[in-house]
């Protein structure tokens, strides 16, 4: 049986405080007990957007209880209307300004968003299962290398009016339509990672010069993949966005590894 653990790193935009961070970030490595899937979501902000914070907190809250959207079509159809309504009945009865509740009747909060469910971690048929809307990218990764990344998204097409999930309820059928699906096959040891778009950006470029130039350096995703602390992953944010290849932006990293069991625990004679 195929066990999934998730870990998540996440940096705010240079200049910012942590409390402005505008991406969020949700998941859960399932239950066997309980038939629960593990699932996961990221989703970004935008920063013109009314209130982003509040609504990417809202998204994934919803996306990862229970029981879940189906990632379909109709599944997410339902979903971003149950979100709709949410959001709306939590709206304040008063706003700070006349400008506030301009921009929240007319513009609403909006946000790129990528869930993933795994299925059939018990037998021969695992595989992700992703759905996505906008330019947060999910990359599978096996031995060192990348089989794929999701949606089909190039490295010069980040950023260009992306799609994503919005509050107005007339936007739901155009939301549906743009929807990206995806399915891959996983094995024990794979592991996926989920970005928002400048991380994201990053990952496919350097994936790609890590490609042609084997043996220059460290490679990408065997570095993401042992990361193990918030401090190294702002150091390598903070050493790329310094030399220029990383742009500012809010970044988050999703990790899950795909593993056959649990370590063995740690006895202590005393």
């Amino acid at each position: 049986m195929i066990l999934a653990r998730s870990t998540c790193f996440a940096l705010e935009k240079q200049g910012s405080t942590a409390l402005e961070w505008e991406d969020a970030a949700a998941f859960h490595d399932g239950d066997p007990a309980a038939g629960v899937a593990p699932h996961y979501v990221v989703v970004d902000g935008a920063t013109e957007a009314y209130d982003a914070i509040r609504w990417v907190e809202h998204l994934v809250g919803s996306f990862v209880a229970e029981p879940g959207p189906a990632l379909t079509p109709d599944g997410l159809g339902a979903w971003f209307e149950q979100v709709q309504r949410l959001w709306t009945a939590q709206a304040p009865t008063r706003f700070a300004t006349v400008i506030e509740q301009h921009k929240f009747d007319t513009e609403g909060s909006f946000a790129t968003f990528l869930g993933c469910r795994l299925t059939g971690l018990d037998g021969p048929g695992a595989r992700w299962e992703a759905a996505a809307l906008g330019d947060t990218v999910l990359f599978h990764v096996r031995a060192g290398r990348l089989l794929t990344h999701f949606p089909p998204i190039g490295v010069d097409e980040f950023g260009l009016s992306p799609d994503g999930v919005g509050t107005h309820p007339q936007d739901v059928d155009a939301m549906v339509r743009g929807l990206d699906l995806a399915a891959g096959e996983v094995r024990a040891g794979d592991t996926l990672f989920i970005a928002t778009d400048a991380l994201a950006a990053w990952l496919l470029a350097r994936a790609a010069r890590d490609e042609a130039t084997p043996g220059d350096g460290a490679a990408v995703w065997p570095v993401l993949t042992e990361l193990g602390h918030d401090a190294a992953f702002a150091a390598l944010v903070a050493d790329q966005r310094a030399a220029g290849w990383l742009h500012n932006d809010d970044v988050t990293l999703l990790r899950v590894r795909l593993v056959t069991n649990e370590p063995p625990a740690l006895v202590v004679n005393l």
